[in-house]
């Protein structure tokens, strides 16, 4: 049976996750709270401060081979492991979140001191600050010379500010993820540019006393203002103490050589959660990227006296993404990052990658994503749901990918690397809300029908499943045209207009006529 995506089966799932928030609880975060089981409908207004570190040598960790074989990946996913053991010590020392490591970047947050106590805020910005060094500092000693592990050189953003936290993951998976100014701004701080460093926002700054900067992320702070962070935090941890219990952790929990073997298509049915080192997976895969663009500016107007709307859209969303990918194309999701779907797809066999049609899979996949995004954004706002000015941002690429978890065992974290992970992220990010792009490699890969599709520029607009399936079809590719076969017999006939054209009927295709 061919991939597809049917128009009733997605509002029929769209409308069951609108009844799921139909009541929706706005908390406010107050004291230690467990916010790994956040229900479906709450959401919790947490003031804190949020730190991202992004590690940026992970890209010549990855090219440091002409060829992406194995090897690469071995020592990239080692690098990452010992990497995040280490920065995962320090911040269960300075009694911080860890909330998510996204392959480069990990994400965290301070809470404490809470807002009851004198000049809490204050406090939890220069905890973060002398820990952001701290981070810097022990990072600087963790590589392995034995290994070919360098050690991580690293940028470090921090904002604070009032964010969301609702449930993040399905199925086993579940973190609490904060939406709001104070990730989204120390995110892009961390990932600005190659100048390493720690920087604030001005909203941070001001926190601390700093003066405001026309550009915070090209003003890392200094020497003399870290180290007054650092005498007012007393963190009562140093650099050696974390970097001698790390090794002596490493001798006690070795990492394990990293072993491959292909996951057999569809991804689907790999099970993310039982892999290890010694069983991880590997082959040519496409990786997709599809980011809910305008979310931060959404979140941003409505929280203060509409955070209901904003945790039934991005529930609604998320759920629909999460079917598309896995039910309704076979594929993987990853993991989400905060508004964003990170999935794999593979079309094949236990041995081989089809990579022609694994890129045309993900072009319809691309295309489907965007169609239910579409319609749920549609029904939401029939509900009477704010849902503001939100787009879809798409991107991917094929490669190979290696796919595992990192950590100790019973604290493992999922992670797919590969050059066009990396790439596939950056083709998304340059895509505006209506655009979806495609990564050289895929397009090289590609059918005639798919480079007709995305052009010279690799990029289209506006691309949803009609459009895809009908334009590669059209154009002969034989897995748009399996799939618009199958649809063509489940739809009742129905004649058109002109009284000689007979085609099937979907309510999706009555909006498209042109496309008929």
């Amino acid at each position: 049976m061919s991939k597809n995506w049917n128009h009733e089966r997605a509002v029929k799932h769209i409308d069951q996750k609108m009844d799921d928030v139909q009541t929706v609880s706005i908390k406010d975060y107050t004291r230690e709270m467990l916010l790994e089981s956040i229900p479906t409908n709450v959401a919790y207004r947490v003031d804190g401060v949020h730190m991202y570190a992004d590690i940026q040598n992970l890209r010549d960790m990855l090219e440091a081979t002409k060829a992406e074989g194995t090897d690469c990946h071995k020592r990239t996913l080692r690098f990452l492991d010992q990497h995040y053991r280490a920065v995962k010590r320090i911040l269960d020392k300075v009694d911080a979140r860890r909330v998510d490591f996204h392959s480069q970047r990990l994400h965290s947050l301070f809470t404490k001191p809470y807002n009851s106590e004198p000049d809490a805020e204050k406090r939890r910005v220069q905890r973060a600050v002398a820990t952001a060094q701290l981070i810097i500092d022990v990072l600087a000693e963790t590589g392995d010379n034995d290994e070919q592990i360098p050690a991580a050189k690293v940028r470090i953003g921090i904002d604070s500010g009032l964010a969301l936290a609702v449930n993040n993951g399905r199925n086993g998976y579940r973190e609490p993820l904060f939406l709001g100014d104070p990730a989204n701004h120390a995110a892009k701080l961390a990932s600005n540019n190659s100048t390493r460093g720690i920087y604030l926002s001005n909203a941070a700054r001001l926190v601390i006393g700093l003066e405001e900067k026309d550009s915070p992320e090209k003003a890392p702070l200094t020497v003399e203002e870290i180290k007054d962070c650092q005498e007012a935090a007393n963190l009562g941890v140093t650099t050696d103490e974390i970097v001698e219990e790390w090794r002596e952790d490493l001798k006690n929990n070795p990492i394990g050589g990293y072993q491959f073997t292909r996951q057999t298509p569809p991804l689907c049915n790999m099970d993310i959660s039982v892999l290890t080192p010694a069983n991880s997976k590997r082959q040519e895969m496409v990786s997709m990227y599809a980011d809910i663009d305008g979310f931060t500016s959404y979140v941003a107007e409505n929280i203060d006296d509409n955070a209901e709307d904003v945790v039934r859209t991005l529930h609604v969303l998320r759920a629909e993404f999460e079917r598309v990918v896995t039910s309704d194309f076979e594929a993987r999701r990853v993991r989400f990052i905060g508004d964003c779907i990170q999935a794999l797809t593979c079309d094949g066999t236990a041995h081989n990658t089809d990579e022609q049609k694994t890129v045309s899979e993900a072009t319809r996949l691309a295309g489907a994503l965007r169609s239910s995004f579409n319609l749920a954004i549609e029904r939401l706002g029939e509900k009477g749901y704010e849902t503001g000015d939100l787009g879809l941002a798409i991107g991917f690429d094929l490669g190979p990918i290696s796919i595992t978890r990192l950590g100790r065992h019973g604290d493992r974290i999922r992670c797919a690397i590969g050059r066009k992970v990396l790439e596939s992220e950056n083709r998304q990010c340059a895509c505006k809300g209506t655009e979806t792009a495609i990564g050289q490699a895929a397009y090289d890969a590609a059918t005639d029908a798919v480079k007709s599709l995305f052009g010279t520029g690799r990029k289209v607009a506006d691309l949803d499943y009609v459009e895809a399936t009908e334009a590669l079809a059209d154009k002969g590719d034989e897995s748009a045209k399996q799939a618009r076969s199958a649809a063509y017999v489940a739809a009742p006939a129905v004649i058109l207009a002109d009284e000689r054209d007979v085609r099937p009927y979907s309510a999706t295709m009555a909006r498209r006529p042109n496309r008929l």
